[in-house]
């Protein structure tokens, strides 16, 4: 599917390139793609919802052409989730419904939250982006995450700032995760990326999502408790309607992120994906659809 992009100048100065398909009048679905991807992750989720709904998709600041502030400070998670507000605002979209996978899911997140405060967001659809109070418990007591969340500190790591100035990010996502990249994507995808990633301003963008966030990752041989002092993010139950979708078989958020959501959210609809990799709205488009499409349906 080919999409069209559109520049869309924020009121904080940030421009997004934003693919804005269907009806004017329709009820809006915002996606808001993860790292290290581009809005060509909804492909599948922009051709089969953009007959009845109005879909926004936008390359996030520090991604391809979108503006790429350079210092880390400009990348917490308050600014990544007033985009999306400011966005709406920019389009003239008053309320909408969330979609976000992988770090947009993280900051859809973010997003409900506020949304459900000022009455913008009516649902939420989070893919494979673990929940901010759940996910660092996680880090300091499950074995399989902490593991599995150890490139969070190659990320963050200044000592590898040289091979992705001279290479691109490509070359830092090959070292960290051993040539496991990219293994089952589209050949024309697989190219579009690759060229992403060789531009080093929106490596650093990218990889900036992950310096300025708050998550600690402890080494691998720190002990599996909790901190003495450890004080859980201070958030309110969740009640926007909101649905989970989970790729069963993702190697870097594994299903224990599923544990605890009825805590923390009221009325969690969880849909699993089995014989799935992370990126479940491309590797396995229909059951997201699917799933998206009866919750949509019963939520509207």
């Amino acid at each position: 599917m080919t999409l069209e992009q559109k520049r869309v100048v924020l009121a904080n100065g940030i421009e997004l390139d934003v693919v804005d398909e269907g009806p004017r009048d329709a009820p809006v679905l915002i996606f808001l793609h993860g790292f290290p991807e581009s809005h060509r992750t909804w492909r599948n989720q922009i051709a089969h919802f953009s007959d009845r709904f109005r879909c926004i998709a936008p390359d996030q600041r520090g991604y391809r052409g979108s503006s790429k502030p350079q210092e880390v400070k400009a990348y917490t998670p308050d600014k990544l989730a007033g985009d999306v507000f400011l966005l709406a605002d920019a389009l003239g979209v008053d309320s909408f419904t969330v979609v976000g996978h992988d770090w947009g899911g993280a900051i859809a997140w973010g997003v409900a939250y506020g949304g459900m405060m000022n009455g913008r967001v009516t649902r939420a659809i989070i893919a494979n982006a673990p929940h901010p109070v759940l996910f660092p418990k996680l880090l300091y007591t499950n074995r399989e995450q902490r593991e599995a969340s150890q490139y969070f500190r190659d990320f963050r790591d200044p000592a590898n700032d040289a091979l992705v100035r001279e290479h691109g990010l490509g070359a830092l996502l090959m070292k960290v995760f051993e040539g496991q990249v990219m293994t089952t994507i589209e050949p024309e995808e697989q190219a579009a990326l690759l060229k992403d990633w060789s531009d080093p301003e929106a490596a650093f963008g990218m990889l900036n999502y992950y310096r300025a966030s708050p998550i600690e990752v402890p080494p691998i041989d720190a002990p599996y408790e909790l901190p003495e002092d450890y004080q859980p993010y201070p958030l309110p139950r969740l009640t926007v309607p909101t649905l989970i979708i989970w790729a069963m078989e993702d190697l870097a958020l594994p299903p224990a992120n599923l544990e605890g959501l009825n805590e923390v959210i009221e009325k969690p609809e969880v849909v699993p994906v089995p014989e799935c990799g992370h990126f479940v709205q491309w590797e396995k488009p229909d059951a997201f659809n699917a799933a998206a499409d009866a919750f949509l349906a019963k939520t509207g």
